[in-house]
């Protein structure tokens, strides 16, 4: 019977472990809030300005290999594209069914992860070709979705960050965002940067740079004055932010923006 006993306990000890390593990877509403910081502040310079479809509700967007891919929005016309760099030509597009709202997008491997709003629906494409491979559920909203190398991350519009596996698109966890003791909402589209979540705000013409295990935000990047497309559409906000690894260059625009911008950020002192 001892023997029965050691191997139970055993077990116990392993659930423990792994329970206790799912939770400080993935975080939990139960955990300790860290100690408050305070985050850098940043604004920025432009580098080089790139022309952007005005007619591209920007929700989503992604570098890789000379292209961009971009996610629009709106009922009915709803779009994947694959754009041209240096004139912003759309290269190749799909349009969505009706009845989904784009949102935002991921490269992960060969394929291209979307979102959609209210939908709760989710689509995998090939890269190359832009062809549907399948789809996938969740229980939230879509709002911008991101890849680390080892999990999906995506935003809902609340302050939540959630995990998912990026090959059952499962969710695994998820970490609540602050600034200090602060909860930061309207989390919309997202990039990874360098280990960091990028984040827009949206409304706000400031990007936050979230420390992806702790729901922290290490930085604000204020973007004022970047584009002033507001004056005539209340919607075309900041959105959007894709990041070229190789080269470091990092990359914002907006919804119905007439431009794409390659900034470099600016320490605030």
């Amino acid at each position: 019977m001892k023997q029965w006993h050691i191997v139970g306990a055993l077990v116990i000890i392993a659930a423990l472990l792994l329970t206790t390593t799912a939770l400080t990877l993935f975080g939990t509403n139960d955990q300790p809030s860290p100690p408050a910081t305070t985050p850098q502040h940043y604004t920025y310079t432009v580098v080089h300005t790139y022309p952007h479809n005005e007619n591209a509700f920007t929700e989503g967007l992604v570098y890789a290999n000379g292209f961009f891919y971009e996610s629009t929005g709106l009922e009915s016309i709803s779009t994947l594209r694959k754009v041209d760099l240096e004139t912003g030509n759309t290269l190749q597009m799909i349009t969505l069914p009706r009845e989904f709202f784009g949102e935002g997008i991921t490269i992960v491997n060969d394929t291209i992860v979307q979102l959609t709003w209210l939908s709760q629906h989710g689509f995998v494409y090939d890269r190359e070709t832009l062809s549907l491979q399948r789809n996938f559920t969740y229980t939230t909203e879509g709002w911008g979705i991101t890849f680390n190398g080892t999990c999906l991350i995506m935003s809902d519009g609340t302050d939540n960050l959630y995990f998912l596996n990026p090959v059952t698109y499962q969710n695994i966890g998820h970490i609540k965002v602050h600034d200090g003791n602060v909860s930061v909402v309207n989390l919309n589209e997202l990039e990874y940067v360098n280990g960091d979540v990028y984040a827009n705000i949206w409304h706000q013409q400031k990007i936050a740079v979230i420390d992806p295990e702790t729901g922290q935000v290490k930085a604000w990047i204020d973007l004022t004055g970047l584009e002033n497309s507001t004056a005539l559409n209340s919607e075309s906000v900041l959105n959007g932010i894709a990041y070229d690894a190789e080269n470091n260059k990092l990359f914002v625009t907006g919804k119905n923006w007439p431009h794409l911008y390659e900034i470099k950020l600016v320490p605030v002192t």
